[in-house]
């Protein structure tokens, strides 16, 4: 770790340096130069980032959460118009941050990133509240039945202003995670590993938090007093955030960026190939024959592990000692190239689990929507409010997950443990949703029975679907944080933790995929009239969709070779 810079010029000289190098020597020491004198740990760096998170989901959810209402109400755009733009600019938002991981890691630095992307997302803010307030930046109200659509010019500078915000918060989510886990990477004590967990909780839980606060109080102002004043809260928010981050720079731990992954990734698959004919060293020799580099800054560097023989090759030593970058490789890149190859296939479990999760805003919704809105017998409760009461009972399971479940874990566990690991929480998320989906199938067919008897079931009973959906999109969502960056390359941490967003985008398509297909084979089973349909058809096949994935993660876990560090003092050498 580096110890922290006086002033944000410090920061920047910190964070940026030489990219890559043509020997596999050097390249390793890019990766891990960091300077020598870690400071101690303090709350005050994660507590900053907490608070930013907080207030930048605010300022984006205050934005996302009722685009399609201002596209429709506001720019009186089609509806064809509305759904195909927000899809599009959904799918763009969170491929952003796979490009912005990228830069993060190989040349900017997480710092910079995040300043960077900051510019951009108050410049977008800034005009969409600008064009919701000036009135030639808008169509004039409707009048009866005639809505005056919007003009080339006003669609040009809201879009603008959208995609800026686009392009702003996919930076900040790129390099904001891994760069709040940074501040803990001191050492690989229990202690240190509670602290880190701890942090991907309650980054989870403000991330919620600000979900919540954008699709009651935000949302509200939008609809109720004025779309400018809704929007301003949200710039406004996201102001305080950049002042509160910039201040809080003295006290950040930083380290510098790695240089393009991309090329070490190259180089193994390269030299694999090349020497594919090559014997490895005999099995009881472990990883001892193979080709590794330990500089005076590396202070750690990846064991080696078993499995995947052929890319070992590309560490294999050969006998004339002449071997350019593109021949031979340490066994620490061909490990990194090693761990992206066992992450993929948990990966795409994730895809999977996120397009289970889409029912929640879609045919959730819908079936909400047949159901009576009636509580405590006279209050009406908006159908789309129970997406907030979901995330109110996140916020209550993040509270139970961090104060109950995780200490319980770590009393019965063994000594030292973390409590349950990674891999077994995001398997308690994949299980929790399949009940959640069996749950949502036996409503409907309790609702079903109840319309043909004459009766309207009360949307009350939704809430335990929604209360197990949380439950697994805590479990899951928190573990697959703390997954993706914690078994990443050190080179590439940014990059992997963006891969979250990346299954949450396919996720979205994969629903899409879904319904196109249930509508053409099984048209009765979303039927425009849920009373004449068999929506609980479709929710027992998202279930059935849910335990196949499951099981597939199950075996996949089972298998699965968790990255293994070795360390190494200053002065050890190759």
């Amino acid at each position: 770790m580096t110890p922290s810079a006086s002033n944000g010029k410090e920061m920047a000289k910190l964070e940026s340096g030489d990219a890559s190098s043509s020997s596999s020597s050097s390249s390793a020491a890019a990766k891990t130069a960091t300077m020598r004198r870690p400071r101690r740990f303090t709350w005050t760096g994660p507590a900053i980032v907490l608070g930013f998170e907080l207030l930048e989901s605010i300022a984006f959810s205050g934005v996302a959460l009722n685009l399609v209402v201002y596209l429709g109400t506001v720019l009186h755009g089609s509806t064809a118009f509305n759904a195909a733009h927000v899809d599009t600019w959904n799918g763009t938002t969170f491929i952003v941050p796979v490009i912005g991981a990228f830069l993060a890691d190989s040349c900017w630095g997480k710092y910079n990133t995040i300043v960077a992307s900051l510019l951009f997302y108050l410049a977008g803010l800034v005009l969409l509240t600008l064009s919701a307030g000036i009135s030639p930046l808008r169509p004039a109200s409707c009048e009866g039945i005639s809505c005056p659509p919007a003009t080339g010019k006003q669609f040009s500078v809201f879009f603008a202003a959208l995609y800026l915000t686009s392009i702003g918060t996919g930076g900040v989510k790129s390099a904001l995670l891994p760069f709040g886990a940074e501040q803990y990477d001191v050492d690989g004590s229990p202690e240190e590993a509670r602290r880190k967990q701890s942090f991907f909780t309650w980054f989870f839980g403000a991330i919620n938090l600000g979900i919540f606060v954008a699709g009651t109080l935000v949302s509200w102002l939008q609809q109720n007093v004025s779309w400018a004043l809704g929007f301003g809260v949200s710039a406004l928010c996201l102001l305080l955030a950049a002042a509160g981050f910039l201040a809080g720079t003295p006290w950040y731990r930083m380290q510098r960026p790695a240089g393009s992954p991309l090329k070490d990734i190259l180089r193994v698959m390269v030299a694999s190939v090349r020497k594919r004919k090559t014997k490895l060293p005999a099995a009881g020799h472990g990883g001892l024959g193979l080709h590794e580099v330990v500089e005076d800054g590396d202070l750690q560097k990846l064991a080696h592990t078993k499995g995947l023989g052929c890319l070992d090759k590309a560490a294999v030593k050969g006998g004339d000692g002449k071997e350019g970058p593109w021949d031979l490789c340490t066994v620490s890149e061909v490990e990194g190239v090693k761990i992206l190859a066992r992450m993929a296939p948990i990966w795409l479990t994730c895809v999977l689990y996120a397009a289970s999760l889409g029912q929640m805003t879609t045919t959730f919704i819908q079936q909400g929507m047949a159901m009576d809105n009636k509580v405590f017998g006279r209050l009406k409760v908006p159908v789309a409010s129970m997406v907030s009461v979901e995330v109110a009972f996140m916020l209550l399971w993040v509270l139970l997950h961090d104060t109950v479940i995780m200490p319980l874990a770590r009393r019965w566990g063994p000594a030292g443990s973390a409590g349950l690991t990674q891999l077994q929480r995001m398997g308690v998320g994949r299980f929790l949703v399949v009940v959640a989906m069996g749950t949502a199938a036996l409503v409907e067919r309790r609702r079903l029975h109840g319309v043909g008897a004459g009766r309207m079931m009360g949307i009350a009973w939704q809430v335990p679907q929604f209360v197990l959906v949380a439950g697994s999109d805590v479990f899951c969502g928190i573990a697959q944080l703390e997954f993706f960056y914690g078994e990443a390359p050190a080179s590439m941490r940014s990059i992997c933790s963006a891969l979250s967003f990346l299954a949450l985008s396919l996720g979205f398509y994969v629903n899409t995929a879904v319904v196109t297909a249930v509508s053409r084979l099984r048209p009765g089973w979303l039927a425009p009239d849920l009373n004449a349909g068999h929506l609980d058809y479709y929710f027992w096949l998202w279930a059935v969709i849910g335990a196949g994935n499951l099981l597939l993660y199950m075996l996949l876990a089972a298998r699965y070779t968790t990255k293994q560090v070795v360390l190494h003092s200053p002065s050890s050498s190759s």
